[in-house]
């Protein structure tokens, strides 16, 4: 894999734009994203601007972002990790019962999908996520359509296993997200994060 996985930087935010609007501009987006195309792409610089600070290193803590940089500097994909506390207000489904992480917004480019950006993107979610000194994280949860069975499949293999909650999609009630959770492992039994 000839990708490097970082954190984004404060000032990449017309490449956070960028990937953002190739997600949604995905023939799944409609499956994979509460958002669409047609919102994103009106949002102003400053919403962008912000977006970016927030996800970066510097940021408040409370969102992460990682890209995988190929050597041309290019985006090949994208995973955001929300930061969860029992007392913070619910963004989506559940609240939090403990602390924890929640992985949102997951894109790969299609010239790059197969080659392992994914699992190098989630290792990196992860590894940030078992890492935090306060708080600690107890578990790294995230949301899947009923009917996108890639992602699904791709989370089970990496080691998520569904939770048995579900909640219906915003604007179709008919539809449902199922939940899917990794667990911190105990001391000593490795990351967890699947092989």
């Amino acid at each position: 894999m000839d990708y490097s996985i970082r954190t984004i930087r404060a000032d990449e935010w017309e490449k956070t734009r960028e990937i953002r609007l190739a997600a949604l501009q995905d023939p799944i987006a409609h499956l994979a994203f509460l958002d669409t195309y047609e919102a994103a792409v009106e949002r102003p610089d400053a919403f962008w601007k912000e977006r970016a600070e927030g996800a970066s290193e510097t940021g408040d803590g409370k969102v992460r972002q990682f890209v995988a940089e190929a050597p041309d500097g290019s985006w090949a994909g994208t995973i955001s990790l929300l930061l969860e506390r029992p007392s913070d207000e619910v963004r989506f489904g559940e609240a939090a019962k403990t602390e924890q992480t929640h992985i949102v917004a997951v894109y790969v480019r299609p010239g790059a999908r197969g080659t392992g950006v994914i699992d190098a993107l989630f290792r990196a979610g992860v590894e940030w996520s078992w890492s935090l000194a306060e708080p600690v994280i107890e578990r790294v949860r995230l949301y899947v359509h009923e009917e996108n069975g890639r992602a699904a499949a791709f989370y089970r293999r990496f080691g998520f296993v569904a939770t048995g909650e579900r909640v219906a999609v915003p604007g179709d009630e008919t539809a449902q997200e199922l939940e899917y959770e990794m667990v911190r492992p105990s001391a000593g039994a490795g990351s967890g994060a699947g092989a």
